[in-house]
Parts: C-alpha cells; structure tokens; sequence
C-alpha cells in the first residue's frame, strides 16, 4: 500500500517538475501569448506555487532565480514525505 503511494506522489511531483521546467523555457520564448490556450492552463497551474518563491527571492540582473529553489523545495518535500511514510509502514 505504502509503495503505491510513494510511487503514485513521486509521479505527481515530476509530472509537476515537468510543468515548472516547460513554464521556465516557454518564457524564453518573447511570442507566446499566455492568455490562450494551453498557456493559460499552465500559467494557472504552476504561477501560484512559483509566486510563493518570487515574494522571496527577487530577480538577480534579470534573471528569475526562484524557480530553481521552488525545485529543489518540491523534492525536498516529496523526501520528507516519503521518509515519513516510510517510517509509518
């Protein structure tokens, strides 16, 4: 049971991680036009969580650190998540 969990929660975290990278490399790109569609959706999903970091963490000669750190956050969680699953089974 607790295997499927982990498996089922380290899925969903890179699928998200997947949405951060795309979101980060799509601003690169000067034409996309957020408000349309797929954009918006994936705009929608992963902003919020990343807004969390950008209160924080201010852009450096402007570039925008705080998806790295928002990155290196979600795994660490996903960690802790599963060490303590773990250590309920």
């Amino acid at each position: 049971m607790t295997n499927g969990i982990i498996f089922g929660l380290t899925n969903l975290t890179n699928l998200y991680l997947f949405l951060i990278i795309l979101r980060i490399f799509l601003t690169w790109i000067p034409g996309i036009k957020w408000e349309t569609q797929p954009w918006y959706t994936l705009k929608a999903v992963v902003d919020p969580y990343l807004a969390l970091f950008r209160k924080f963490i201010p852009p450096v000669g402007g570039l925008d650190f705080s998806p790295i750190i928002a990155i290196i956050v979600l795994q660490l969680l996903l960690n802790v998540i599963i060490l303590l699953l773990l250590r309920i089974s």
